[in-house]
């Protein structure tokens, strides 16, 4: 099973997030009565009214929370609000799945708050996330996720539509994504987009949620068969587009694993060989997942080499330095692209040659398990001792370790 959270046009909120997982199948009677057992350890709000109901959003049925509350108080300390949803996880009897959840959404904000004002995790304020809609959108969603038995399941983000233009809160205004927004969604694997709306499209509730549940972050949709699509509907309207966060629950049909990488490329022709090796070396060991490097014929025919670097995104930044200060080049060109690969598990085995018992690591699939790579580390460091040529070592490996899985 995977479920995939489609963030790209209207971005996430809390609301939104929770009537996606009611539209697609959640029991919303559990849900109500699980929020209202969480309001007891929250004082000084009310729920006046709480419901999901069907609504349409440019033409597009969804589903949205009706929410009516009293509340006497505009702010409240971030560990009041914690207190609230460990005391609630129990109480509920969630599984640890859904009170991990739950703890680290509120952990998320809370660090970020701490990170942008400078201040101690336990005298953290919280303005707008004071209010007992924070405690809804977590507690209720814990218990939908729980219902729909999607905890431990393969979840995918698609990439994060944040908005722009200016947003005004508590401390005044700012520009669009909020500090918040950034410092949620800093050093994760999630991508963010700007959108279609000068508006905030993601809460920081909603970001919090998010970093704590899903598995990757992917430009398309990985294969699978569709079992189900929700859609939770957000507060506000837009000219453009349904301002609606959609999922998808379905099974994957093939074994392969879809994500998401950068690709870092720029034409060199003014380098040294040693220059080149040692921008290699460093990128390498910089965190790239590989660096290419081929030979081309550029303007006024000068022979030139085209660097091409593999990435996460969260390794982007340093390797752009990297290659800005190392090679002196100008400019170079970025683009996402889709990957697809075999799922891969590293093993070894035991092999006895000349008389000499070596181990040898290699990587193979479930998906392909006669098709497999040795560690070129280990043929080297073999192929020195036994005195024998690389080719030869590896196609000597080669033979025993077929054997070896042909057997099982």
């Amino acid at each position: 099973m995977v479920m995939i959270i489609d963030s790209h046009i209207a971005g996430i909120s809390g609301d939104m997030f929770l009537s996606s997982l009611v539209d697609i199948g959640a029991d919303k009677n559990k849900i109500i009565q699980g929020i209202k057992t969480a309001a007891d350890f929250f004082p000084d709000s009310k729920i006046i009214k709480l419901d999901f109901e069907k609504t349409k959003k440019k033409g597009l049925e969804a589903t949205r929370l009706v929410l009516e509350i009293q509340e006497d108080i505009h702010e409240r300390k971030g560990i009041e609000i914690q207190k609230c949803i460990e005391e609630s996880v129990n109480k509920l009897n969630l599984s640890d799945h859904a009170k991990k959840f739950s703890i680290g959404s509120i952990e998320t904000l809370i660090t970020a708050e701490s990170h942008i004002h400078g201040a101690p995790l336990d005298s953290v304020h919280f303005h707008e996330a004071a209010s007992i809609d924070t405690i809804i959108d977590i507690i209720g969603s814990a218990i939908a996720l729980d219902d729909l038995e999607l905890f431990g399941q393969e979840i995918v983000s698609t990439p994060v539509a944040v908005g722009g233009g200016t947003v005004s809160f508590s401390h005044g205004t700012t520009t669009n994504p909020a500090s918040a927004i950034l410092e949620i969604f800093k050093n994760t694997s999630i991508i963010i987009k700007g959108g279609q709306a000068v508006e905030e499209l993601t809460t920081p509730t909603g970001a919090s949620m998010l970093v704590n549940l899903i598995s990757s972050c992917q430009e398309f949709y990985p294969s699978l068969q569709v079992d189900g699509i929700g859609y939770g509907a957000g507060c506000k309207n837009f000219e453009n587009f349904s301002n609606v966060l959609k999922i998808v629950t379905g099974k994957k049909s093939t074994g392969y694993i879809h994500d998401s990488v950068q690709i870092l490329e720029t034409n060199l022709d003014d380098v040294s060989g040693e220059v080149l090796g040692n921008t290699i070396e460093k990128i390498m060991n910089s965190g790239a997942k590989d660096v290419t490097v081929t030979s081309a014929i550029t303007k006024k025919g000068r022979p030139t080499h085209l660097v091409s670097v593999i990435c996460d995104s969260s390794k982007m930044n340093d390797l752009l330095e990297l290659l800005f200060s190392e090679t002196g080049t100008l400019g170079i060109r970025i683009r996402t692209s889709d990957r697809v690969t075999l799922t891969r598990t590293i093993k070894s085995t035991s092999i006895v040659i000349e008389n000499k018992n070596f181990i040898v690591n290699y990587k193979t699939s479930p998906n392909q398990p006669l098709n497999f790579k040795i560690e070129s580390d280990d043929i080297q460091k073999i192929s020195h001792e036994i005195k024998k040529s690389f080719r030869y070592t590896e196609d000597l490996l080669r033979t025993e370790i077929k054997k070896t899985l042909e057997q099982k």
